[in-house]
């Protein structure tokens, strides 16, 4: 059987970058949840809120290490995989991605060690201080990271001279036509997916009747949020998908599994797309819905998949299920934020295990949520790897399919082992709490003392150990 190296490359680069965007996409939410704790905590010096903040500051440091290891890869592969894609585009990519270290990556590499390890090391103000400009830092490096990978969808701001891109108005590649929905729409699924992960680990505290004062901050905080940002989410959602259809209206297409431009579009709930009879399978849809949304109007026209030459079409399934993962999962996430915050308000929240439980559960759904998106979003770019410059095809490096495909399954076995070390590390540290974490105190105590009462209680703990 003849192996395709640019399938087996695209396989390794979806693999590589989907382990490693759960990591940033994580840690960019975590980083703010962290400095608003220590900021609410010097403003009202509440005890829990150091707790908490110390807490989910281990967790943060395992998260960050882990994106940092296995996003270094990425690097590579440009060159290693993709060296035509780098020659190409790598005086308009190459800057940005050094924009992002020398702004962001620096910023947080500078500041981290204090945020780590300062405790009751440096003044209470610095070490906030530290938090806030470790969050600024990872906010950053989304910007930048995001910026040069909307390029890829909409170039705009370059020029090219012998097949090569070259920049010619930087704030326009910056800000290219998809940037601002982009960057949108990823660091609302980031804050997202945290205050999913948060609003689980409290209701799993309440369900095992430990850390109560803890938890219930957790579960206001993180489903306060999530029922402020689910339905932004889907505002922001709708506007990018309207973006998405002005500037690459195959992937909407896709997206929709719609094949004829020629009729108003029906909004697909489920069905089997058929690419080679260029029809849907078993189709359950409400009627004009989708014309609606993308137009409008009912009797609103978009292109179709058939608008397109079958050599110029994104691979419907995979972008036509991804949306749809992701899509549904915003909607349960809308109705969890809702009813959650109507418990709270009724003095419910705390006792309602019927809720609690299944809540408890729920920490993986923003995770699966931004995969499913970033699937929708690089799949249903295809064929083209910078939209309108350069192919897919055309972007691969003069290596084996053999080397690839040795090197994807080293990468398959050291991410997976990694990734289960690290998981297994952040839910024994979650097991110990955030009572656990405060009594690691080894050189004194915080810069601003903590109450006599919880001093006690971290000695009584002591103690016992």
């Amino acid at each position: 059987m003849d192996l395709d190296p640019v399938l087996l490359a695209r396989i390794q680069f979806a693999f590589t970058v989907s382990f490693h965007i759960i990591f940033p996409s994580f840690t960019i939410g975590l980083a703010a949840f962290i400095a608003t704790l220590l900021v609410r905590w010097q403003m009202t010096g509440r005890d829990h809120l150091y707790r908490l903040a110390r807490f989910w500051t281990k967790i943060f440091a395992v998260s960050f290490a882990m994106g940092v290891v296995s996003g270094i890869v990425l690097s590579y592969q440009f060159g290693t995989n993709w060296s035509k894609f780098s020659d190409v585009t790598g005086n308009v990519i190459g800057p940005l991605i050094g924009y992002e270290v020398l702004t962001a990556f620096f910023l947080e590499a500078t500041f981290l060690g204090v945020m780590l390890f300062g405790w009751d090391k440096v003044p209470a103000k610095l070490h906030v201080t530290a938090a806030i400009l470790v969050a600024v830092g990872t906010s950053l490096s989304a910007f930048w990271i995001l910026s040069a990978n909307s390029w890829m969808h909409t170039p705009t701001g370059h020029g090219i001279k012998d097949g090569i891109a070259y920049p010619v108005d930087w704030l326009k590649i910056i800000f290219n036509p998809s940037f601002p929905y982009r960057f949108a729409h990823m660091f609302t699924a980031a804050y997202l997916t945290t205050s999913v992960v948060i609003a689980a680990v409290g209701a799993r505290y309440l369900l095992a009747n430990t850390f109560h004062e803890e938890a219930k901050t957790m579960m206001r905080m993180g489903l306060g949020m999530i029922a402020l940002l689910a339905p932004l989410q889907l505002v922001i959602g709708d506007m990018h998908g309207l973006n998405t259809a002005k500037y690459q209206p195959a992937k909407v297409a896709a997206m929709e599994a719609h094949w004829d431009g020629a009729k108003p579009a029906d909004l697909v709930l489920f069905a089997i797309p058929n690419e080679i009879e260029e029809r849907n399978d078993y189709e359950v849809a409400i009627p004009n819905l989708a014309s609606f949304i993308i137009t409008h109007d009912t009797q609103g026209l978009f292109p179709g998949l058939k608008d397109f030459a079958p050599q110029d079409r994104p691979p419907v399934k995979p972008v036509f299920y991804a949306f749809r993962a992701m899509v549904g999962i915003g909607m349960a996430l809308i109705a969890i934020g809702l009813v959650g915050v109507f418990l709270w308000f009724t003095g419910r929240l705390f006792q309602a295990r019927w809720f609690l439980k299944p809540l408890s559960y729920t920490w993986p759904l923003g995770f699966i949520a931004i995969l499913a998106g970033w699937w929708v979003t690089e799949t249903g770019r295809q064929p083209w790897l910078v939209t309108g410059l350069l192919r897919t095809v055309d972007a691969i490096s003069p290596v084996s399919a053999g080397a690839v495909l040795t090197s994807l399954i080293l990468f398959v076995l050291v991410y997976s082992s990694v990734f289960s070390m690290g998981i297994y590390y952040i839910n024994r540290l979650i097991e110990k709490g955030p009572l656990g974490a405060a009594t690691d105190i080894d050189a004194g105590l915080p810069s601003r003392p903590l109450s006599a009462a919880t001093k006690a209680t971290h000695d009584a703990i002591e103690i016992k150990r």
